[in-house]
Order: C-alpha cells, then sequence, then structure tokens
C-alpha cells in the first residue's frame, strides 16, 4: 500500500461542495461535526481549502452553473482524490430529474467512489459511507 493511502486512512481532509442543493443535506453534514456523531473521531476534518482536500464532498444537484466549476475544482484536488455524493439530488438529480437546468447526474460528469442516498440522508447514513469509503481506501 502507497504511504501516502496509509496516511489518507487516518486523516482525511473533506472539502464540501453544494452544487445547487436545498440545504437539507449540508444541514446533516454538519451535524455529523457535532459532539454527538462526530466524525472526526474517523479523522475526517473539514478542509479550507481545495489544494488540501483528499475528499470531495458534493451535495446538490449539478445545474448548469455549476458543472464548469466542479469539474475546475475535482481538477485542482491533490491525487489520490475521492468523491463522495450525499442526497437524492446529488446521486440521480431527485426532483429536478426533468429539468431543464440539471441536465446530468454526477456520476457522468466526475467519477463517484461513493453514493449515500436519502433526502435528506440521516447523519448516521453518512458515517456508514465514510466508513466504506476508509474501506475503499484500505483495498487499494
Amino acid at each position: 500500500m502507497d504511504i501516502r493511502l496509509k496516511a489518507l486512512l487516518k486523516s482525511l481532509w473533506v472539502y464540501h461542495l453544494s452544487t445547487g442543493s436545498c440545504n437539507n443535506c449540508d444541514i446533516e453534514v454538519l451535524d455529523c461535526l457535532t459532539p454527538r456523531y462526530d466524525i472526526e473521531r474517523f479523522g475526517m476534518l473539514p478542509a479550507g481549502s481545495i489544494k488540501h482536500a483528499d475528499l470531495l464532498l458534493i451535495t446538490g444537484s449539478c445545474n448548469r452553473q455549476s458543472v464548469a466549476r466542479m469539474k475546475r475544482l475535482y481538477e485542482q484536488v491533490p491525487r489520490p482524490c475521492f468523491v463522495v455524493a450525499i442526497g437524492e439530488c446529488a446521486l440521480s438529480r431527485g426532483m429536478f430529474i426533468h429539468s431543464y437546468n440539471c441536465p446530468q447526474p454526477l456520476d457522468r460528469i466526475i467519477p463517484v467512489d461513493v453514493y449515500i442516498p436519502g433526502c435528506p440522508p440521516k447523519p448516521e447514513a453518512i458515517i456508514a459511507g465514510m466508513v466504506k469509503l476508509l474501506e475503499k481506501v484500505k483495498k487499494k
């Protein structure tokens, strides 16, 4: 296993990107940072800059304005980079599936490693998805 991947198991920095969500998923992501759920016990810390992040956490449906920005941010993340899609809007465009402004789902724009379904997903589901991501990192 690569030394960088070993380090990611204990310290995974997360950059949260909202691409046009209703903020319910964003609230649940913030709830994971509270002492009750404490996602930091898995070594996951919020990163202030995309250039310091190891994980791109995306909520919301990708509308036309956010696609180019999201691609540009994805290119700036140091490799290896992991992408987690949270909520129905990020997975399948949710209630915006027939909207003219949301042309395609997230996984057709950038590669997604873990999908966390729900509208909004509970903090327990988000933590379970993050644990699956850590297992995926161990296998590499």
